[in-house]
């Protein structure tokens, strides 16, 4: 891969845009490249993923710009299909996701912090949809995810204004987890990670499982759906690792199982 890195260190991978003179703009070889990445650290040694940017400005300023005059409303649609394919995936990865915001997450940069499963930002990092401001709109799937995410009417401002937000109001809106200093925002991530990684991993995809389905669902179809993949606990090792662990006061040690 070109313009992808990919660092393991024990049950957590980073996988880095490697972009960094270009804000990690989000070419199709780009995207191409991301889900590759997702294969890679698709193994059982891995049970948490970071994804950040290279250099200090941008996470992802979002699409290269300089592409579009040469779009047509075929190749404009073929985009946001690859965009989103890659959007769905990350959200259907069965394993967290921690979007580490170091910069700029403008436009298709946001949208894929959107699809992660938590977001962390520094205190440098700018997030935002202005797509309208060149004419278009968000493709990658901005405009169903942000207003799960910040509800209705942040979305509406933010998608129709293209006003880009700082840390703070992200955070005061819901659009981000926490905001750390821009030093602390990686090892941030990674404690989140092995946190992560000390719990059950068939308990910790279900649960992603449950929240991602369940969000598209009534309440009541959500209930059925979260009891079904309860009892699917109760079929692995896991979870007699764990209930006996607690019963003997000591940490559990799980195998995936």
């Amino acid at each position: 891969m070109e313009f992808i890195r990919i660092d393991i260190s024990g049950p957590v991978a980073t996988i880095t845009i490697d972009r960094p003179k270009a804000l990690n703009a989000l070419t199709p070889q780009v995207l191409d490249e991301l889900s590759q990445a997702l294969e890679v650290v698709n193994t059982d040694e891995v049970r948490a993923v970071i994804l950040t940017g290279a250099g200090e400005k941008a996470f992802a300023a979002g699409a290269d710009i300089k592409e579009f005059p040469s779009f047509g409303p075929f190749q404009a649609q073929e985009f946001a299909v690859r965009g989103q394919n890659l959007t769905r995936k990350l959200e259907a990865f069965p394993k967290p996701v921690i979007a580490a915001i170091n910069g700029f997450a403008l436009g298709g940069g946001c949208e894929l912090a959107l699809a992660c499963h938590m977001r962390v930002a520094s205190e440098k990092a700018k997030l935002g949809q202005p797509e309208v401001n060149l004419g278009v709109m968000a493709g990658f799937g901005g405009s169903q995810r942000l207003p799960r995410l910040v509800g209705k009417g942040v979305a509406l401002e933010m998608l129709t204004t293209g006003r880009v937000l700082d840390a703070t109001e992200a955070l005061r809106v819901g659009l981000v987890n926490a905001v750390t200093t821009a030093e602390e925002l990686l090892p941030t991530c990674i404690k989140i990670g092995e946190q992560i990684a000390g719990k059950a991993p068939r308990a910790v995809a279900l649960t992603l499982e449950a929240v991602n389905r369940g969000l598209n669902m009534t309440l009541e179809e959500g209930l059925n759906l979260e009891a079904q993949l309860f009892a699917l606990t109760f079929t692995t090792e896991d979870m007699q690792e764990g209930t006996r662990a607690f019963i003997d006061k000591r940490k559990p040690k799980f195998t995936g199982k």
